[in-house]
């Protein structure tokens, strides 16, 4: 897994460049096969947390940790998008993942952006980093 995390110098976030966050992974299934597990409830968990449940566009979910969102985009075997809010009054950031098909595996980009001025932008790529590694172990066993 390749990872790459940058932050504003100056610490105002949303002033760089590309995402706050960006992960990459690949995963030893193919693609509509991790995009099934990806939108299952055991695969948005994996992603997300305990008790996320994705729906339609505009549909929220909710995990037991707190954190909550909603769908933003959906499209099937190419993206999924959503709102990500630590905690209920928290501003939202928008976690990103694009799929890809790489020969008979499958290439996962995560991008977050929209971050607010001192957000631990270490622990969220960890936290995100977990959640790819949850979700390919997952994909990569039920294959």
């Amino acid at each position: 897994m390749s990872t790459s995390t940058t932050a504003d110098e100056a610490g105002a976030i949303g002033k760089n460049d590309g995402p706050d966050v960006s992960l990459t992974r690949e995963v030893s299934a193919p693609l509509d096969h991790v995009w099934e597990v990806l939108v299952s409830p055991l695969g948005s968990a994996a992603l997300l947390g305990e008790g996320a449940v994705l729906g339609g566009k505009g549909e929220p979910y909710h995990c037991t940790d707190g954190t909550s969102g909603c769908v933003r985009s959906y499209h099937p075997l190419e993206q999924l998008r959503v709102s990500w809010h630590p905690t209920p009054d928290s501003p939202p950031t928008i976690v990103e993942l694009d799929l890809r098909a790489d020969g008979d595996s499958t290439r996962l980009e995560l991008s977050q952006d929209h971050l607010w001025h001192g957000v631990d932008v270490e622990d969220l790529d960890r936290r995100w980093a977990a959640g790819l590694e949850r979700l390919a172990a997952l994909a990569e066993s039920t294959r």
